[in-house]
C-alpha cells in the first residue's frame, strides 16, 4: 500500500510516520528531509530552498517533483511508500496521481491530521531534533530522556524555521494551498480525517485501525 499523511506544520506528521514505519514495512518519503539535505550541502539550490523555507513559503513544484520521481521510479519501494507532508497543493496532488499511474503504483489511503494554531505553535516551539540520530522530541510533550534517547543532549537542535512568525506564515500557507486537496481526495474516497490534537499514542491507534485491516 501507499499512504499520504497530510496536516499543518506541527500536527505530528513526522512522529506518526515514524510510528507507522516501525509497525509496517514501508519507506518514508519526506520532502522536508530531502530539501533540508540539499540545504546541508550548501549548494546554490540549497541556499535558494533555505530562503524560501525560512519565509514559511512552499518550495516550487518543479524542484519537489524531481525528488519524488527518483523515489517512485525505484522498484525497491514499489507500493511501500508513506508520504510525509506531500503533496502540499492541488497541482502537486494531480501530478502525483499521474506519477502513481506512470510507475504502476496505487494510492491506498490519505490521512489528514487536524490541529489548531495554538497547539501547533506550542508543538513547534518545543520541537528538538537530534543532529546525531535524527530522532524528534518536544520540550513540552515528549522530552528527550535517558530512557528514550541514547545520544548526548548536546546534539539536540531547533530548526532555523521554528519561530512563531514563520509558524503563523506556514499555517496560513497550509490553509490556502493545502486544504483544497482534501476535497480532491475525498471525491476519490481515499480521505480519512483524524483528530491530531490528542496524545501521540491515541492518534496512532486511530491510524492503525484504519490501515491494519489491509495488512491482515
Amino acid at each position: 500500500m501507499n499512504i499520504i499523511l497530510i496536516g499543518p506544520p506541527g500536527a505530528g506528521k513526522g512522529t506518526q510516520t515514524d510510528n507507522i514505519i516501525k509497525n509496517f514495512n514501508m519507506y518514508k518519503v519526506s520532502t522536508g528531509d530531502l530539501l533540508r539535505e540539499e540545504i546541508k550541502k550548501k549548494t546554490d539550490l540549497g541556499e535558494e530552498i533555505k530562503s524560501i523555507i525560512d519565509e514559511g513559503l512552499l518550495v516550487p513544484d518543479n524542484i519537489v517533483k524531481d525528488l519524488i520521481v527518483k523515489i517512485l521510479s525505484n522498484k525497491k519501494f514499489h507500493n511501500q511508500l508513506i508520504f510525509d507532508g506531500y503533496p502540499r497543493n492541488l497541482n502537486q496532488a494531480k501530478n502525483l496521481s499521474l506519477l502513481f499511474k506512470k510507475y504502476n503504483q496505487t494510492l491506498t489511503y490519505v490521512l489528514s491530521l487536524r490541529a489548531d494554531l495554538e497547539i501547533i505553535i506550542k508543538r513547534i516551539l518545543g520541537r528538538q531534533i537530534c543532529a546525531n540520530c535524527g530522532k524528534i522530541f518536544n520540550h513540552f510533550f515528549k522530552p528527550a530522556t535517558n530512557m528514550n534517547h541514547s545520544c548526548d543532549k548536546k546534539f539536540l537542535r531547533k530548526r532555523s524555521d521554528d519561530n512563531e512568525k514563520t509558524i503563523v506564515n506556514r499555517f496560513d500557507t497550509y490553509k490556502k494551498e493545502t486544504l483544497p486537496i482534501l476535497d480532491y481526495y475525498r471525491k476519490q474516497n481515499l480521505l480519512h480525517e483524524i483528530n491530531g490534537m490528542g496524545k501521540i499514542n491515541e492518534i496512532y491507534e486511530e491510524i492503525r485501525g484504519i490501515i491494519s485491516p489491509l495488512e491482515a
